[in-house]
């Protein structure tokens, strides 16, 4: 694994980045699957935002300068959700899909004010014991009917709902 320092950048370099060029960052939609590898639940977080509004969300975070990708995932893995969750990362990299975040609204379902941001997406079962750690106040296990309702998508921001939905499609919980 290579050896990356958590804060890469200054905050006042992040910003200047951030203004001049897209950032990459992975995702996960975190799920329990049972033994035939169907999808039975899947994990949100529920976080408090910079302005107090309590949302959930999935795991999120940047890859660093000189970290593979699958080092980005497991790191933001167990930052969210704890050093024992047990993720079952992808042996293929390829994600499920591409999220393009932009600061500006509608450009595509995915919003971020600070920044454009290209994520890759992926579905990450996980077989340990989940214990948000950081920011996450808790981690909620839903039901993936349940997930995709508009009641639950409608409390994550940014397109996270709309990220969720194509994350559930993709391992045929079509809702």
């Amino acid at each position: 694994m290579t050896e990356t320092t958590p804060g890469w950048l200054t905050t006042d370099d992040l910003e200047m980045a951030r203004a001049r060029m897209p950032i990459l960052y992975v995702e996960a939609v975190p799920v329990r699957v049972d033994d035939s590898g169907e999808v039975t639940s899947v994990g949100l977080l529920l976080r408090i935002g910079p302005d107090g509004t309590v949302s959930r969300t999935l795991v999120s975070g940047r890859v660093l300068h000189h970290e593979r990708v699958r080092d980005a995932l497991l790191r933001h893995l167990e930052k969210d959700l704890g050093p024992v969750a047990l993720p079952r990362v992808p042996s293929s990299l390829q994600p499920f899909t591409v999220a393009e975040y932009f600061p500006t609204y509608g450009v595509t379902p995915y919003h971020d004010p600070r920044q454009h941001a290209v994520s890759l997406a992926y579905v990450v079962p996980v077989t340990g014991d989940c214990r948000p750690r950081q920011d996450a106040l808790d981690l909620v296990w839903f039901d993936p009917r349940e997930a995709l309702s508009e009641a639950v998508r409608s409390e994550m921001p940014g397109g996270h709902g709309v990220l969720l939905r194509q994350a559930l499609a993709h391992v045929g919980c079509v809702g």
